[in-house]
């Protein structure tokens, strides 16, 4: 078999490509670079504007200040809980309700299908969605974070046709060897679609961890806070040093809120090396039938 030769246009094209996306990362990194160059920063640096995208007057004073902060801590452990628990129920949900809906002699998944596509289109009142999940015992309640999250018609649709392009033969086998429908989602269907699962499980867990108006709305009690909304409090708190008596610190509010925003997203982007492998492909894999 002759072998491909790659013509100059193509070269020219991939290399374009290359260059293109490379700058547009640049690009993208640039505010988080800044914003952590501003946390390692003097305070007068940063007032004076002299802070891009690499520490002047390199300290830890900002960080040593944010990391005593018990509440923060308390604070990043309740979203911890709450986005490793609530990733898992949300995949497990969201997969035992996409099976069925995938299978040709389930009679109603066309109708269902149908109702979860309409979910998608028109949003819900938020007074009546308030007024429900206070009925359901939600107000101040960590679980808020959770439940109303449970299952995403996006990543429903997602799951849904991946399982869709699952091949029958392997099912049939199974199910001649004895297989009910839940032994067979769990011991062959599950295990075979990793890929899928990381990539849901990315979303489940980015949206998560990041909320805001739902615990605004829900979350009264400040020791139930999540980390986005003690964020928001600790830029108000350094906002009001700010305007208060001109005291010499080795950090002011900039650098104090840097600080936060970046512990507030460091966790988050940890988790992105260790699924990478996954996200293009379940991506991919379920976009198309």
């Amino acid at each position: 078999m002759a072998q491909y030769k790659e013509s100059l246009g193509d070269i020219l094209f991939r290399y374009l490509n290359m260059i293109i996306l490379g700058l547009l990362s640049l690009l993208m990194l640039m505010p988080f670079a800044k914003v952590l160059a501003t946390s390692f920063s003097g305070p007068n640096p940063v007032d004076a504007g002299e802070v891009y995208f690499w520490p002047v007057q390199f300290t830890l004073e900002s960080w040593s200040y944010v990391l005593k902060q018990a509440p923060l801590w308390n604070s990043f452990l309740l979203t911890l809980f709450a986005t490793v628990v609530g990733t898992c129920i949300c995949l497990l949900v969201t997969a035992l309700m996409a099976y069925p809906l995938a299978k040709g002699e389930f009679k109603l998944a066309k109708i269902i299908m149908v109702m979860v596509v309409i979910t998608m289109i028109f949003r819900y009142p938020i007074i009546p969605y308030f007024l429900a999940l206070r009925s359901y015992g939600l107000y101040n309640s960590i679980w808020v974070l959770i439940i109303p999250h449970t299952i995403s018609a996006f990543n429903l649709i997602i799951i849904r046709t991946f399982f869709k392009g699952m091949p029958k033969e392997l099912e049939e086998a199974a199910q001649i060897e004895g297989c009910g429908y839940f032994r067979l989602l769990f011991r062959i269907v599950l295990p075979s679609s990793k890929a899928v699962l990381a990539t849901l499980g990315i979303f489940y867990a980015v949206g998560i961890w990041n909320q805001f108006m739902t615990p605004l709305m829900f979350i009264e009690d400040q020791a139930l806070y999540p980390l986005q909304l003690k964020l928001r409090e600790y830029i108000i708190f350094t906002d009001m040093i700010a305007e208060g008596p001109k005291v010499v610190l080795p950090y002011n509010n900039t650098t104090l809120q840097a600080t936060t925003v970046i512990f507030a997203t460091i966790p988050i982007l940890l988790v992105y090396p260790f699924l990478q492998k996954h996200f293009v492909k379940g991506a991919m894999l379920g976009s198309v039938k």
